[in-house]
């Protein structure tokens, strides 16, 4: 019997207010180091996205998310170094401030316009935000 191929599945979050978006810099992860990314991560064995996605804010920007507050946005099929699936969320409700909780990935956390991203946003980061504010809900990349 053949093995079944697997894909890494990710989750991100568009946390949004006032027209701005969250964004994190990358550092000292050796994937886009120095570039703007979203708090983000993989989803675990026997865990749902949005479990995930709460999980990974929590972990990185110590916001806790109620599910109810979390909408889908958008998901993208891409192929860059290996095939992956990633699920965008949004979120605009939220009790708290966000903070850096990783310090040894993380060196900068700051709200970009939402259409005005920073020169160094990794590039499919840059396309699915792209992508959530023209509403479309899939795009693939690399392919």
């Amino acid at each position: 019997m053949k093995n079944r191929f697997t894909m890494v599945v990710a989750v991100h979050l568009f946390l949004i207010k006032d027209k701005q978006i969250l964004l994190s810099r990358r550092f000292n992860t050796g994937y886009q180091d120095g570039n703007y990314s979203l708090p983000a991560g993989h989803v675990d064995a026997n865990e749902s996205c949005l479990e995930a996605i709460i999980r990974e804010t929590r972990e990185e920007i110590g916001l806790d998310l109620q599910k109810e507050n979390l909408k889908f946005a958008h998901v993208v099929h891409r192929f860059e170094d290996r095939e992956s699936i990633d699920f965008f969320f949004s979120c605009e409700k939220w009790e708290g401030e966000p903070k850096n909780m990783e310090e040894n990935k993380c060196d900068d956390l700051y709200w970009f316009p939402i259409n005005q991203l920073p020169g160094n946003t990794v590039s499919y980061i840059r396309k699915c935000i792209e992508k959530y504010l023209q509403k479309e809900k899939y795009s693939e990349l690399g392919f």
